[in-house]
């Protein structure tokens, strides 16, 4: 997604990874874990995925009611022919209500990231344009963006015709712009895939763990979440993707499906509209700001880290404060961006340039809260320690974008440091002492990264000379420009590993 043509958002599908945020499944209880309060469940991913005790939502009992009202032999019934059940404790325990073996209904809430498994929840809801379905509830709420008194009557009034017993829905903030009837088919499109859902249980109760709902694909959940009057353009290279995005806009604004573009030019789309320089910064540690001053952004297992830098530009000015000042609200508008395009979630500590003046602190801070205001995952910013650090955390519902399109260095395996050039000779000694003393070997290809292959050969008295006199073997060198600079692989005559082997 981009603003002014600059990318502000990237989102990428991985194709039949399936268990995306959204998806409904019929799951297993693998394990309660009453110290956690919470229990592990089988629902088909590689990793048992994880739901705590207040996931559960304070329906489950009306839920679980349902579900076992699907399962085979049984007469099932509909949401609103029920009588609710009483609503789960807040302070109860998980155990109270799961067992081990027990069938589920879920929804994945957050995809599986680095080695956790998915996290779940049993409060179910289903999204649409305008609305999204909670069943087993008889409220409407509205979206904290509607304000006025006016508008929250007619979506009220509307939501309040439409709904069965037992449903309840929140109206969001794109229902403002909506007519009656559209709203009213989005609620009774929800309604419908609930029903389906509902009949896939029994479908599919005897081979649980199973999927009875899937999300619509991403280019359809962003355009469903993000459409407004700002768009455009919507530019596509995929005739097949083009007509499913034109009928999905058709269905929900139709006054905006001319803005979907099929993009036919010969250049790849994303040079085409240069997003493929801005998609490669994803990977830089260093981002440049205007005048020489730039960000450094560190990735840890508990926390983001930025820092930002104000360059040679405290050499040509006099104020510094308001040097600081000038930088640091740069940096506060790139950093907002960053945090978007990169997906970065959890906790992120920013370390601005330090500001002496207290209303220039509150500035920044004031400047940061409207930055992220447009940023849709939910999020909290903290005011300046007296530290100068700045806080936030922001929700992250699926992978880093950087980590799911880069793997791990196999050289430095991601420590970004990798073994001293000047014991690179004699950890290739050592294996070779060790290859034809011990092992016996009399014949060994070193398979070497073009840099280390001229090291070994330099000279008229070479290292492989010295080698192949001193152990009595006869060395072979072979260039792959594919390994790791400093990377060695011993091979015999075959071919074969000689270190795994």
């Amino acid at each position: 997604m981009c603003e002014d043509k600059v990318l502000v958002e990237l989102n990428k599908e991985q194709c039949q990874t399936g268990f995306a945020v959204g998806d409904i499944y019929l799951g297993k209880v693998r394990k309660i874990m009453p110290g956690l309060n919470a229990a592990f469940v089988n629902i088909g991913h590689e990793k048992d995925a994880f739901i705590h005790y207040l996931d559960l939502g304070p329906q489950f009992p009306s839920l679980q009611k349902l579900v076992a009202s699907q399962q085979p032999g049984k007469r099932g019934f509909r949401v609103e022919s029920m009588k609710l059940e009483p609503p789960v404790e807040k302070t109860g325990k998980i155990g109270e209500y799961l067992q081990v073996g027990q069938q589920i209904m879920v929804q994945v809430a957050k995809e599986a990231i680095s080695t956790k498994g998915p996290r779940l929840t049993a409060d179910i809801s289903l999204a649409g344009r305008n609305v999204v379905l909670v069943p087993f509830t008889s409220k409407v709420f509205l979206s904290q963006k509607i304000r006025s008194a006016d508008e929250k009557k007619r979506l009220k009034r509307i939501a309040a015709a439409v709904l069965p017993k037992n449903f309840g829905v929140i109206i969001r903030t794109a229902a403002m712009e909506a007519k009656d009837e559209d709203i009213e088919h989005d609620i009774q499109t929800q309604i419908d895939r609930w029903r389906k859902t509902c009949a896939a249980i029994k479908k599919n109760a005897a081979s649980a763990p199973a999927q009875l709902m899937s999300e619509m694909n991403r280019a359809n959940t962003i355009i469903r979440d993000s459409l407004n009057g700002s768009f455009s353009q919507i530019a596509v290279d995929d005739e097949a993707m083009y007509n499913e995005i034109r009928g999905y806009i058709r269905q929900i604004e139709p006054e905006k499906e001319k803005i979907v573009k099929l993009y036919k030019g010969n250049v790849p789309i994303f040079d085409n509209f240069d997003i493929s320089k801005q998609i490669k910064s994803l990977f830089a540690k260093y981002v440049s700001l205007k005048r020489g001053a730039y960000l450094i952004i560190e990735r840890t297992e508990a926390m983001n880290v930025i820092d930002v830098n104000s360059g040679n530009r405290t050499k040509a000015e006099d104020n510094q404060e308001q040097t600081a000042m000038d930088v640091n609200l740069a940096a506060a508008k790139e950093i907002a961006r960053q945090l978007r395009l990169r997906d970065l979630g959890g906790i992120v500590i920013i370390d601005f340039i330090d500001l002496h003046k207290a209303q220039n602190k509150q500035a920044l801070f004031d400047e940061m809260v409207k930055l992220m205001a447009t940023d849709k995952a939910k999020h909290t910013v903290l005011p300046l320690t007296k530290f100068g650090l700045m806080q936030i955390t922001r929700q992250r519902v699926r992978p880093v974008a950087v980590e799911s399109v880069s793997d791990v260095c196999p050289t430095c395996n991601g420590s970004g440091k990798i073994e001293p050039t000047v014991l690179l000779d004699k950890k290739i000694e050592n294996q070779i002492s060790f290859l034809t003393q011990d092992r016996g070997h009399k014949f060994i290809k070193l398979v070497v990264s073009p840099y280390v292959a001229a090291f070994l050969r330099k000279g008229l008295w070479s290292l492989r000379r010295r080698w192949e006199w001193k152990y009595k073997v006869r060395l072979e060198i072979a260039e792959d420009q594919s390994i790791g600079i400093v990377e060695i692989h011993y091979h015999d005559k075959k071919d074969n590993d000689l270190i795994t082997k």
